[in-house]
């Protein structure tokens, strides 16, 4: 059975998530899913970075211990990837024993191999992004990721020869197009990489920190929270702990990131790796930001414009939001959030579109079957026909289509494809007019129609469960598919026929109701 391993980056505890953190792990979830469609042996972990200056900072500010307060903040987490099923096999936390000894073993090794050294560092420190930035990087004192004023230190601390390794990792990059995407990111590490690369302070001196985990050769100092954190995609498969789980599922086949930390995972984990002598990951994805307000300003605590998740699950549910982080923009690009652009995708593509072919289906199949998927007649008048041929061409070809998109992460154009077909189906309701067969008898062709209508929502719900994973399941319900959806698989989108004649359907109340924007 082939494998896929995915990974978000593990989020950091100083706040509570916001919609950018939904985004990520929504991608990475219908990603998973997909696999898990295709039949693969899938493994997603995500998780928690909370070790670091700003989560002790965040905690003295609470009046509680750092473990007190990343406790607190992790529950919350837990509980908004639970409402938006967000299928993760494992849940990693910086402060789990088994990730301490992985980054404790990684940290004697490279020492043992003369890959780490003491020295005093001078120079420029970003508080915010936890940071040191070499000169021939900065225009000013301000932070090139953050933009926050930076701070000049001086101190002795442990550094990695990340600079030994600077042109095996250029020549890597350029063999390996695929390691880094988008492209856009691609060019960006390049750049980055054509200055000369400084080696890399893996240590805080406990006199400034003490939350984060010891040196094992140094008592005074402890890791850098990224050395740390990157560690969490190797020990959260068994690193050390599980050699089978390990061999099984690495290299990562992606790792999902935000463009802002791109630098951490195409330039200092795979200097990691290689010094360690892991095998690096198969592509590094970097997404864009979710802007807000006129301005299109990036997310942020401190300027008070987060969007609460919870509140947008409870007023619209989990999966119009899943829907819309993943269709409204091309991921990797930003994207600007809006709640009105929310409704809107609400409105009109899950209500007016996907919604209303459901129900209007399941309407007729009551109306003129009693509530049985009736077996077609197979009807041969060539006009009608022609749609009907038309219809199954592209059922047939969308297993294709989202697997082209699915390859790029292109979440926003496998969804595309399959409202392509919805559209159709539609249409083709329009254009038969199964309410006019019926008043002129033509019972054959009414039950072709309605027969075809069905193999639609059969193959529509299987493509769209990835995606709106909740809904799908209310809609195979509906449609009165006794299998579990779970049981199906990817190519079954592309066959026709799978419908059984005579299949009692449950119509319900409609699955995407109308929000009334007159209202607001």
């Amino acid at each position: 059975m082939k494998k896929f391993y995915v990974t978000t980056a593990i989020y950091y505890v100083n706040a509570k998530p916001h919609i950018g953190h939904c985004s990520e792990s929504i991608s990475a979830d219908a990603l998973a899913r997909y696999h898990r469609l295709k039949g693969e042996d899938v493994f997603f972990l995500t998780g928690t970075d909370e070790h670091g200056q700003k989560v002790a900072k965040a905690a003295f500010e609470a009046g509680k211990t750092p473990k007190e307060f990343v406790d607190s903040v992790v529950k919350p987490s837990l509980e908004l990837w639970k409402l938006l099923a967000i299928s993760y096999d494992d849940f990693i936390r910086t402060t789990d024993e088994r990730h301490a000894e992985v980054v404790t073993f990684l940290l004697n090794d490279l020492h043992k191999k003369g890959e780490l050294y003491e020295s005093e560092y001078k120079g420029w420190y970003c508080s915010s992004c936890e940071a040191f930035w070499p000169k021939n990087q900065l225009e000013g004192n301000t932070c090139p990721e953050c933009k926050r004023q930076l701070e000049e230190i001086s101190e002795t601390n442990w550094f990695f020869k990340l600079s030994k390794y600077q042109d095996w990792l250029v020549k890597y990059i350029n063999e390996h197009p695929d390691f880094i995407k988008p492209g856009s990111r691609r060019n960006e590490i390049l750049s980055f990489l054509s200055q000369p690369l400084q080696d890399l302070c893996i240590s805080r001196p406990k006199s400034r920190l003490e939350w984060g985990i010891t040196l094992p050769f140094s008592k005074d100092h402890v890791a850098y929270v990224w050395f740390d954190a990157l560690v969490n995609y190797i020990s959260g498969i068994g690193y050390l702990k599980d050699k089978q789980k390990f061999n099984k599922f690495w290299p990562a086949d992606v790792h999902i990131v935000g463009k802002d930390i791109i630098r951490f995972h195409a330039v200092y984990w795979p200097i990691m790796l290689r010094a360690a002598g892991i095998e690096l990951p198969n592509t590094v994805f970097a997404h864009g930001f979710w802007l807000i307000g006129k301005d299109a300003e990036k997310m942020s605590k401190s300027k008070g414009n987060v969007v609460d998740p919870f509140e947008l699950i409870n007023k619209y549910g989990p999966d119009p939001l899943r829907y819309f982080l993943l269709r409204e923009v091309t991921y990797g690009l930003d994207g600007v959030y809006s709640e009105a652009a929310l409704v809107s995708r609400l409105n009109t593509d899950l209500a007016n579109d996907i919604g209303n072919l459901l129900n209007r289906t399941l309407t007729m199949i009551e109306k003129y079957y009693g509530g049985i998927i009736p077996a077609p007649a197979g009807t041969s008048l060539r006009s009608e026909d022609t749609m009907d041929d038309e219809l199954k061409a592209l059922a047939g070809g969308l297993a294709e289509k989202i697997d082209a998109a699915m390859a790029e992460l292109d979440f926003a154009g496998a969804l595309a494809s399959i409202w392509e077909l919805i559209n159709r189906a539609n249409k083709y309701i329009e254009v038969q007019a199964p309410w006019t067969l019926d008043k002129q008898g033509k019972k054959d062709r009414l039950s072709d129609v309605i027969y075809n209508l069905a193999e639609i929502l059969r193959t529509v719900t299987i493509a769209v469960s990835p995606f709106i994973p909740a809904s799908a399941e209310k809609m195979w319900e509906q449609i009165g598919m006794t299998e579990p959806l779970s049981g199906t698989r990817f190519p079954d989108i592309g066959k026709w026929g799978l419908v059984k004649p005579g299949t009692q359907i449950k119509k319900g109340a409609p699955l995407f109701p109308r929000i009334d924007t007159k209202a607001k």
